[in-house]
């Protein structure tokens, strides 16, 4: 019996269930981060007012160099970083400059623009996906010394503000087309209301009557865009989130409006231009005031002519990642540069685009400006019933669905595609002809 009382004690000895106790210190670390707010991706990211993003990951892998500055960092998300410090130099040079100006006709100083832009650092930082670890003082400091760097190159560019003879800015010609670049990543924005604050605030007694920030603004862009004077003016009282916001919302024409109701696009996809000719469809360029004015009228598709570039290239994939993460932003650059990838498979389709005068391409080989009209449209999701095109995706799929349509362009294709198919089509059809003539000739021979 001792023997096996002892066993069994042994074996319940084995089974003995300890209970685990959670560390004190693990609790309080686990509930300090659920009271800790998250930082990265702020609470204020999902709100309307926040349209200032810091771009996920995917974007970067595929377009990373695009969404960062080149030379000049404007706001907090790249401030202090070592390839942007060639400027920074020059923007108090700038602000020295422009205050000299207001001393002695406005006895405006320094310290009234920082208060001005401190009444409006709650609402400044709500627009910031990302929490701006700065304070007050060095938060303001830099919205005020990029905000009026900002608005007092626009005034040199315009003439209103004579350029120093020296300037680096004017006499080195390679700085500008990057500045006009990086005033358009969105990685690179301050708040439009900021800047409006700071121009109103900077204005010399007289230029009330002068152009407003958004004219100064556009025509300053509009050294790439190349945009008729009349369509330009058309904005001059226009409104935005940021620069980047201004001119994507100016190209977009007051009758190209999303509409409200989905449509029902019986495919989600159309075929690229080599296809679309094989089955008739055209390609026709057109005079309008936005790239964005796309119709399919007659068989034929209507697109006005784009210029890629080195700017247009990095605006589009800036605009294309602002609408992707803009909670409401309407979607017409993603819905334009959806559209040109299902045009572009290969460098043969971009080819056919340059040859229509659809793409004037200034950026290199055919090959470069598929793939990056290909990455453009990568990764990217809009609703295609809903989107401002949603017609003409329906128009196209019709009009190549259309058995008689294909069948007769099928033909054209593959006979009078190039000269020497129609000769070769030529020569049979008269060979069939002449053997015709020879049976029908034998026959009444034979009579």
């Amino acid at each position: 019996m001792t023997m096996g009382s002892t066993s069994v004690e042994a074996e319940a000895n084995d089974h003995v269930i300890s209970i685990w106790e959670v560390k004190k210190d693990r609790l309080e670390s686990m509930n300090k981060r659920i009271s800790e707010p998250p930082t990265l991706l702020s609470n204020s990211a999902g709100k309307q007012s926040c349209c200032i993003f810091r771009l996920p990951q995917s974007f970067i892998n595929i377009n990373g160099k695009s969404y960062r500055p080149h030379i000049v960092s404007i706001g907090p998300y790249h401030h202090g970083e070592a390839h942007v410090k060639i400027i920074e130099e020059h923007k108090w040079r700038y602000l020295g400059s422009l205050l000299n100006r207001l001393k002695n006709t406005k006895s405006l100083g320094l310290e009234d623009f920082l208060k001005a832009v401190e009444s409006l650092e709650i609402k400044a930082r709500e627009c910031f996906s990302e929490t701006i670890h700065l304070g007050t003082d060095e938060f303001v400091e830099l919205l005020v010394l990029d905000g009026l760097f900002i608005i007092e190159l626009f005034r040199k560019v315009s003439g209103l503000v004579k350029f120093d003879p020296d300037d680096p800015m004017i006499t080195m010609t390679w700085i500008l087309p990057f500045l006009y670049r990086d005033f358009l990543k969105l990685e690179n924005q301050i708040p439009y209301f900021v800047l409006e604050r700071l121009f109103d605030l900077s204005k010399l007694p007289g230029e009330e009557s002068g152009p407003t920030l958004a004219t100064l603004a556009l025509e300053f862009f509009n050294y790439s865009m190349q945009r008729p004077d009349e369509v330009v003016e058309k904005y001059k009282n226009h409104k935005a989130r940021h620069l980047l916001d201004l001119v994507r919302s100016s190209l977009i024409p007051s009758d190209q409006a999303e509409p409200k109701v989905k449509a029902r696009t019986p495919t989600h996809v159309i075929h690229s231009i080599s296809k679309l000719r094989r089955a008739g469809i055209k390609l026709k360029a057109v005079k309008a005031e936005s790239f964005l004015v796309v119709k399919f009228r007659h068989g034929a598709i209507e697109m006005p002519t784009i210029t890629i570039d080195d700017f247009m290239t990095s605006f589009l994939l800036n605009c294309v990642a602002y609408e992707q993460c803009q909670s409401g932003c309407s979607k017409h650059i993603t819905t334009y540069a959806t559209l040109i990838d299902y045009l572009v498979n290969t460098a043969t389709d971009v080819e056919y685009l340059c040859d229509g005068n659809i793409i004037e391409n200034n950026l290199g080989t055919d090959a470069e400006v598929a793939l990056f009209i290909n990455n453009l449209g990568k990764d990217v999701a809009f609703d295609m019933d809903l989107c401002y095109l949603s017609k003409f995706f329906n128009d196209v799929h019709d009009y190549y669905s259309s058995s008689r349509h294909v069948q007769w362009a099928t033909f054209k294709y593959k006979y009078f595609d190039s000269p020497w198919s129609f000769i070769s089509a030529l020569a049979a059809l008269i060979l069939l002809l002449l053997t015709v003539a020879q049976t029908v000739f034998t026959v009444y021979s034979a009579v």
